[in-house]
């Protein structure tokens, strides 16, 4: 039984930083790519940060350079470090794990960037 359970949100202000962490189990954790997604209100979810079994890395535009996405495949967990954050940035973050055609998604941590 997967199992995605996220951490780590709250409220910021705006330049402030915040770190999430993704507790996996249920899946090979070092072998399986790793998402970030996020959903604002009234939005569709988005793809934010991406992490391969061998640590490469991407991002949407609009947070490159601020977030970095990182794993610890000893603790099976997967991080978001999230810098000079933006009430742009405001969403409920998801952390998602593909897994033989199947998506696998936490429940969600909020994250709220105001002054």
């Amino acid at each position: 039984q997967v199992q995605l359970v996220e951490s780590g949100g709250g409220l910021v202000q705006p330049g402030g930083s915040l770190r999430l962490s993704c507790a996996a189990s249920g899946i090979i954790f070092r072998m399986n790519v790793m998402n970030w997604y996020r959903q604002a209100p009234g939005k569709e979810r988005e793809l934010v940060a991406t992490i391969s079994s061998g640590g490469m890395t991407n991002y949407v535009d609009s947070v490159k350079g601020r977030f970095t996405i990182f794993r610890d495949n000893l603790e099976n967990t997967l991080y978001l470090q999230m810098n000079s954050l933006k009430p742009e940035d405001t969403a409920v973050y998801y952390c998602h794990a593909p897994r033989s055609g199947v998506n696998y998604w936490g429940k969600g941590t909020l994250v709220t960037v105001s002054s």
